[in-house]
């Protein structure tokens, strides 16, 4: 993993005293699924340094802030992983965490904390949990299609704001997805940042990143990287969402892959009994081979199928709406996002980005060292 393709400085105090003075740690970890999955589809993960809470090298856990009394989540992370020092991944997890303080559906950061051996992350605290259980919920309790459209039109707006920030997740699954609340359904925030990459408007990179059901055919083909390959994350999302299936997974990682390769998506009136046909049109425009052809997350935000949902949302919690206050000091410039690396390309993402939605703005300042392309074993 090329380390020219992180951020290497934040704005977060890194406090060196004891952890156990300021928080109690809960027993029980948080996030307790790998995937719709089978044990063997792991390729992916195994070349990543961080894929989930419960991953090799990072270990989400409930804490209690001692002072106030208020719950967070701590995320202790290991600087050290098979090796090697990770210790910029994890700072660079932290300034993409800064730079979305303002966007209501993205997890807040909170403080960090540093050890000889670790990080630890406090970060706000979901009580909703992942959305996967939903997911695989059975029928009555598995969201309806109006909680879906509600969801991902959330999602999109936290995608939208990091995008037009240069910045690309790199891993939306329903495990890095989180729900405010889960009765009365609550509002969304996106976690795990461990993979995200910031871009610019010239270079690209080509890296093997990302969990196998949900990476796009372009990682898997070893090509350049785009914010493309986040909207067919968030299409694969959608249909499992919506289905409670996995529209690529195999018996076995090379099946998953191929089926990825080849688009292999089952679209039956069988799976998709009961949902509208908005829907799958909606998923779609996104699971589409050529990441140039893939909606934009602006322009999955004006689909006919998100404009369909009639009923007004809840309430937004505080920091939603403290949030969203801070949308009116935005800037009204935007820039393209487009490939990652070491030579000049065609960008998927030339029109120009509407401005409807008023999100702050606080684009990366510097440029990026020229990047060449890795394999990442």
């Amino acid at each position: 993993m090329d380390p020219r393709s992180l951020i290497s400085h934040t704005q977060t105090l890194l406090r060196t005293e004891p952890f156990s003075d300021h928080y109690r740690l809960g027993v029980k970890e948080l996030g307790r699924h790998v995937g719709l999955r089978t044990p063997r589809d792991l390729l992916l993960e195994d070349r990543c340094c961080v894929t989930s809470s419960r991953g090799k090298f990072a270990v989400v856990r409930r804490c209690v802030e001692l002072i106030t009394g208020k719950e967070y989540a701590a995320k202790f992370l290991r600087k050290r992983r098979k090796g090697e020092d990770c210790r910029t991944d994890i700072v660079n997890e932290i300034a993409i965490l800064e730079m979305a303080h303002f966007s209501p559906y993205v997890v807040d950061l909170h403080e960090v904390y540093e050890t000889s051996s670790e990080m630890v992350l406090v970060m706000e605290y979901a009580a909703g949990g992942e959305i996967f259980n939903q997911c695989v919920a059975d029928q009555d309790e598995a969201f309806t299609e109006k909680d879906v459209i509600r969801l991902i039109d959330q999602i999109l707006q936290g995608i939208l704001y990091l995008h037009r920030n240069n910045v690309v997740h790199l891993d939306l699954k329903p495990q890095n997805i989180l729900l405010t609340s889960c009765n009365p359904l609550g509002d969304i925030r996106i976690v795990d940042f461990g993979l995200s990459r910031q871009v610019d408007r010239i270079k690209e990179v080509r890296e093997i990143l990302g969990t196998p059901e949900y990476v796009a055919p372009e990682v898997l083909n070893y090509e350049p990287i785009s914010t493309a390959t986040d909207m067919w994350s968030v299409g694969v999302l959608t249909y499992v969402m919506l289905t409670g299936e996995s529209p690529f997974l195999g018996d076995t990682k090379q099946e998953t892959f191929l089926n990825i390769s080849q688009v292999n998506v089952d679209y039956s009136q069988e799976v998709f009994a009961g949902i509208s046909e908005q829907a799958v049109d909606f998923i779609k425009s996104l699971l589409l081979k050529n990441p140039r052809e893939r909606a934009r997350a602006e322009q999955c935000l004006k689909h006919p199928w998100l404009s369909s949902l009639t009923e007004p949302e809840p309430l937004k919690d505080d920091k939603a709406l403290k949030k969203n206050e801070g949308d009116l000091k935005a800037s009204d410039n935007t820039e393209e996002i487009v490939l990652l690396a070491s030579y000049t390309v065609c960008c998927p993402c030339r029109d120009t980005m509407d401005t409807e939605l008023k999100v702050l703005r606080k684009p990366f300042t510097g440029s990026l060292a020229e990047i060449q392309p890795e394999l990442v074993c």
